[in-house]
């Protein structure tokens, strides 16, 4: 099951399969590259699936360098991204040279921004291995480093050129890696197509046993919403902030979890169930159908629906954080910052957290 799409003339490539090792070979043999490969991977992947890949390299015959990296948030930094462009330039990559990438959003974005910054551009590849980053972050090209405590605040614009979701790594990668990323696929239906929630919950059973032909259909299916509404607004003007969904709540809700409990409380698609049920919430000031709909598909995933704090003191400085954190969103272009409106589902707009008052109240229906 593969997706195409086009951008700036240029073919870009999404499989789902079985087995990525012929098709990826398959792909090295088309690129016009020096064969100089760097493979960044997460250090926490299974080390089988990482010898398989790099099985795969030999038999292409390329100049392969390793750099495992940790993938988690707190790493998404300054250092690490020049500890992969510093490698570049050690090993003298050109413009001709590949970096594959076989990690989760967070090392996937940072050698996105490295491919896209050394020598201005060198060919990227990606293999998404955490259920956020395979129906999400592995297109549409956004690439970050989160820094002075801003998430995604230093990025740019970078697609790679093929993406490869393989059916062993959907296997066997941890339960809260594979369950934090349905809010994702919650998010894509309930701005465009409310059917493929209803898929979801009809097919709740073979999800959990991942059952791979319906764990394909989900993604492909997903990831086609979001080519639709990314691929002629790259840069976000329009349609593609969409696509932002939950996420000016989501990510005050990360930030102020990571600074006042622990770093990564929430994975990033836990925070984004969180952040739609908020939006939701504001965009019609009470707790609607969808907001009881979606609240009860959390809950039924085992994802978090409320944040439970029996301290009352860290609560309302969380809560205070929150809300200080919804004003550094990125999407914000004057004094307050948007978010997407869905008072009705397939109907998102683009609007403004104008009612401080009505803002403090949302924030406050997320504690029990």
């Amino acid at each position: 099951m593969n997706l195409n799409y086009r951008l700036d003339h240029s073919k870009n490539n999404v499989y789902i399969t079985k087995n990525i090792d012929k098709i990826l070979i398959s792909d090295l043999n088309k690129l016009n590259s020096d064969k100089k490969i760097l493979f960044i991977y997460d250090k926490n992947i299974q080390e089988n699936i990482i010898k398989k890949i790099i099985t795969s390299f030999k038999t292409y015959g390329c100049k392969l360098f390793l750099l495992p990296l940790e993938g988690n948030k707190i790493n998404k930094n300054e250092k690490s991204l020049f500890k992969i462009i510093d490698f570049l330039i050690k090993e003298r990559f050109t413009k001709h040279s590949i970096i594959l990438s076989c990690s989760g959003g967070v090392i996937g974005d940072m050698s996105a921004l490295a491919s896209s910054l050394y020598l201005r551009g060198l060919i990227y590849l990606h293999i998404p291995t955490t259920i956020t980053s395979i129906v999400d972050s592995c297109i549409g090209g956004k690439t970050a480093i989160n820094y002075k405590g801003i998430i995604n605040s230093i990025g740019s614009y970078y697609h790679a050129k093929s993406v490869y979701i393989s059916q062993e790594i959907i296997e066997k990668m941890p339960q809260k890696e594979f369950i934090s990323g349905i809010p994702e696929i919650i998010k894509c239906s309930l701005i465009k197509n409310r059917r493929l929630v209803n898929f979801l919950i009809k097919n709740k059973s073979k999800i959990l046993q991942r059952d791979f032909k319906t764990i394909s259909k989900l993604c492909y299916e997903t990831l086609k919403i979001k080519i639709l509404l990314f691929k002629n607004d790259v840069y976000e003007k329009n349609t593609r902030l969409f696509l932002n969904f939950g996420h000016t709540f989501a990510h005050a809700i990360e930030m102020a979890t990571d600074k006042l409990i622990k770093k990564d409380f929430y994975r990033h698609g836990e925070a984004v169930g969180l952040g739609i049920l908020c939006e939701l919430y504001y965009a019609s000031q009470k707790k609607t159908n969808d907001y009881l709909f979606v609240s009860r598909i959390l809950s039924e995933f085992n994802l978090p629906n409320k944040i439970v704090l029996k301290n009352t003191h860290i609560r309302q400085k969380l809560h205070d954080e929150i809300y200080k954190g919804v004003f550094l969103d990125k999407k914000k272009i004057k004094k307050n910052p948007r978010y997407i409106s869905l008072k009705q589902a397939g109907k998102p707009r683009i609007s403004e957290i104008e009612d401080y008052n009505l803002l403090n109240e949302t924030i406050g229906t997320l504690f029990v």
